[in-house]
């Protein structure tokens, strides 16, 4: 068999510590280039860049998943990570095709989607939030020292270097899925020829939220979803250009914020979230995380220095248990052949917001001219950076507009969350989808194709 040794959740940590080191280590030249490229109106540029990936992202998702099914996993890690890594050598070349290509990237940036269905492949059931919570770890991992080995590289050796040395982490990504990472789809489990038809209903994006409305309470988790998470994929696309630019954070300080910031999540989806399940219960933990978000969120909008940034960013750390809480409710309440049809419209729900959500806060940075008139100063001897903040002179009493939009969003989320009941059966129905479980399905895996489990994250850049 293709790769070393059988396939583990091992395997698939290493891809995404891998694609995610190299895009962290981009963190302070992208934000650079972002400005440089679009000087006049940053902000919604880089919003309408990040909201066109992710809209791509949503509709292509379904289908990459279906193939999956039939094609088998490691073909499809190869293809997500060299799409996904594909824009990353341009930065230097052409900055044009460089946020162009991140746009259509979109396409094939589903890595994550394609890492859970490889861990359900080769896990138990009740392994499998554990080895979820391993790889939504690494994740954050990842991005606790390559924004920091980023920005000192850039500061003593120019950021080609940085650019050079992302590109060399990609390729050894995608080295590494060649060589060493096995199939992880049995081959009795895929059908005898690479001609296997896919239905519509596998490949159509909008199957599982069509799905919504059979049952009251799956309808009340995924307004709930919906209206929490737009505003958290909005602040994901806009967060750190917001500090370096508008709040004056230095390429260092945005990456040590990244840090703690990747650190504190740590500690509050692995300890606090199992104190909280344990002592509070799955609901009240959900009404604890969208308060702590409301909290976090209004801080990042009247905060005017940068040390309510770093307090806001302690509590955003906090407001991170929302999802996973969500996942173990939908999980404990949906029945077992319910199980991926639920969490595929919840993963429906959120890439769609990962798509509406940056072209959202873009378009309210727009329209509040939040914009700065001219580059970033160099940094200062005393290792400040000198930037011009603009936007205090035409909106001092409210910096951040978009995240106040997003408090008041999460607002409604925790007054619909209020609704869910604590301990119900989840009833969506889905013939289609248990016709397709019963020819292609896996006795371990009791997800719909192209909705794949995704109970923590989205694949998103940095």
């Amino acid at each position: 068999p293709q790769g070393i040794g059988s396939p583990s959740v091992y395997h698939a940590v290493i891809v995404i510590f891998l694609e995610f080191f190299a895009w962290g280590l981009l963190t302070a030249p992208t934000l650079v280039v972002l400005h440089e490229t679009f000087p006049k109106h940053t902000f919604l540029m880089n919003g309408l860049i990040q909201g066109v990936k992710g809209l791509l992202s949503f509709l292509s998702a379904p289908l990459i998943g279906a193939l999956s099914d039939v094609w088998g996993r490691k073909s499809f890690l190869l293809l997500t990570v060299f799409f996904t890594c594909a824009p990353i050598p341009l930065m230097k070349i052409s900055p044009w095709w460089y946020f162009a290509v991140i746009s259509v990237s979109g396409v094939f940036a589903v890595t994550f989607s394609v890492v859970f269905a490889y861990v359900a492949d080769i896990t138990q059931e009740h392994e499998r939030s554990m080895a979820y919570g391993l790889v939504s770890a690494t994740f954050a991992a990842s991005l606790v020292t390559s924004p920091a080995i980023g920005a000192y590289l850039g500061r003593v050796y120019g950021d080609s270097v940085v650019v050079v040395l992302a590109t060399a982490i990609a390729l050894l990504d995608i080295c590494f899925i060649l060589v060493a990472v096995p199939e992880s789809l049995p081959e009795k489990m895929r059908p005898a020829s690479w001609g296997a038809p896919i239905s519509w209903e596998q490949a159509d994006p909008f199957a599982s939220l069509k799905k919504v409305g059979q049952d009251s309470v799956v309808l009340l988790i995924c307004i709930t979803v919906f209206l929490s998470y737009l505003p958290e994929a909005g602040q994901y696309s806009s967060f750190f250009l917001y500090l370096r630019q508008i709040m004056g954070f230095s390429s260092e300080s945005v990456a040590a914020f990244i840090a703690v910031l990747g650190i504190l999540s740590i500690i509050a989806q692995t300890i606090v979230l199992s104190l909280l399940m344990r002592s509070i219960g799955n609901k009240n933990t959900i009404l604890l995380g969208l308060g702590f978000q409301i909290l976090q969120l209004a801080w990042y909008g009247f905060g005017s220095e940068p040390w309510m940034m770093w307090a806001a960013g302690a509590v955003a750390a906090m407001s991170s248990i929302t999802f996973p809480a969500v996942s173990a409710l939908v999980s404990r309440t949906a029945d077992a052949d319910q199980q991926g049809v639920v969490q595929g419209m919840i993963t429906g729900i959120r890439g769609l917001c990962n798509g509406l959500g940056p072209a959202l806060y873009g378009f309210i940075f727009y329209i509040f001219h939040v914009e700065l008139n001219e580059l970033p100063m160099p940094e200062s001897p005393a290792g400040g950076s000198v930037v011009t903040q603009y936007h205090l002179q035409q909106n001092s009493i409210i910096p951040g507009p978009p995240f106040l939009f997003g408090a008041c969003s999460v607002l409604l989320a925790l007054l619909v969350a209020l609704f869910i009941p604590e301990h119900t059966n989840l009833n969506v129905r889905s013939s289609n989808w248990k016709k397709h479980c019963s020819s292609h399905g896996h006795p371990h895996s009791p997800q719909a194709p192209g909705e794949a489990k995704e109970p923590l994250l989205q694949d998103t850049n940095v």
